[in-house]
């Protein structure tokens, strides 16, 4: 498939980066997680895109190819930075599609600008419950970038990467050594984006897990819009809290992808595509 192009817009205090495909209907807007950017999402959007659907995705603040802004990282800062976007795009209304803390992001988007949401999909997403993996807990801790900068290393990731084949060598695959974990850590050499994560993480995660919940907001969301999917093995946020917002949004859909860790949308991302098809076709004439 084609390599996405990315474009970047000059908005109001900072400058987003964003991948636009022209489709059919509105758009479908991807997310992506904290530590992430757009490449998260491999060759989804080209998969949507190859179904006829347009498509947006788009480098969060300080992430990708994004600049940082004022330094403001919250959810909120995001929301409105993704509101701009879409107000520079010409797109009124989205399908928003939200993984980890892009999810909260998205579930925060939902929140204040509700009118610009025609249904929202959540992947793995953060801001459900107050758990979450040790790792990102760690890092919002005082003298975490310390530690990041030697886990970064060339030396210590040459490492981990050895030591990932030898465990995968005999069926064992750590989350914290997938390829996806490695790359983002390789990305935490450049300044600009491990100040960007600390402050991402730091502004909605404790030691004592997520600060920030969505959970009392949620009765403002159509239920029969919002598409729930997320992996029975993910070590990062509990699958429970996926279970939990299902059963607080009667109506919603919930889809498990068997053998998933924290990124449903890589283990089985023809899986995904054929349910975001579908939420954002059928769902909406569901519910009117």
């Amino acid at each position: 498939m084609n390599p996405l192009r990315r474009r970047t817009a000059a908005l109001p205090g900072h400058e987003i980066a964003y991948v636009e495909i022209p489709g059919r209907g509105l758009p479908i807007l991807l997310v992506h997680g904290v530590g992430s950017s757009i490449d998260t999402w491999g060759d989804i959007p080209q998969r949507l895109a190859a179904a006829g659907r347009a498509v947006v995705a788009v480098d969060l603040l300080g992430h990708g190819s994004s600049d940082v802004g004022n330094g403001d990282f919250s959810l909120g800062a995001n929301a409105s930075a993704i509101r701009d976007l879409l107000d520079h795009l010409g797109h009124e209304r989205v399908h928003l599609v939200g993984h980890s803390l892009g999810g909260g992001v998205s579930l925060q988007l939902a929140y204040q600008f509700p009118a610009r949401i025609e249904t929202l999909t959540l992947i793995s997403s953060g801001g459900l419950g107050t758990d979450v993996g040790m790792s990102l807990r760690a890092a919002s801790l005082p003298g975490s970038e310390l530690v990041l900068r030697l886990a970064s290393s060339e030396r210590s990731v040459r490492t981990a990467r050895w030591a990932a084949r030898k465990l995968g060598a005999r069926g064992i695959e750590p989350e914290a050594l997938s390829p996806k974990a490695l790359a983002k850590l390789e990305d935490m050499r450049d300044a600009r984006r491990l100040a960007a994560f600390l402050s991402t993480v730091r502004s909605v995660v404790g030691p004592d897990g997520q600060r920030v919940s969505a959970l009392a907001k949620m009765s403002g969301l159509d239920p029969h819009r919002v598409l729930i999917i997320w992996g029975d093995r993910d070590p990062m946020l509990p699958m429970q809290h996926g279970l939990d917002a299902h059963a607080l949004l009667p109506g919603s859909r919930f889809v498990v992808v068997e053998g998933a860790s924290h990124h449903p949308h890589t283990h089985a991302p023809q899986l995904v595509v054929d349910e975001l098809l579908v939420h954002t076709r059928e769902r909406v004439a569901a519910s009117a």
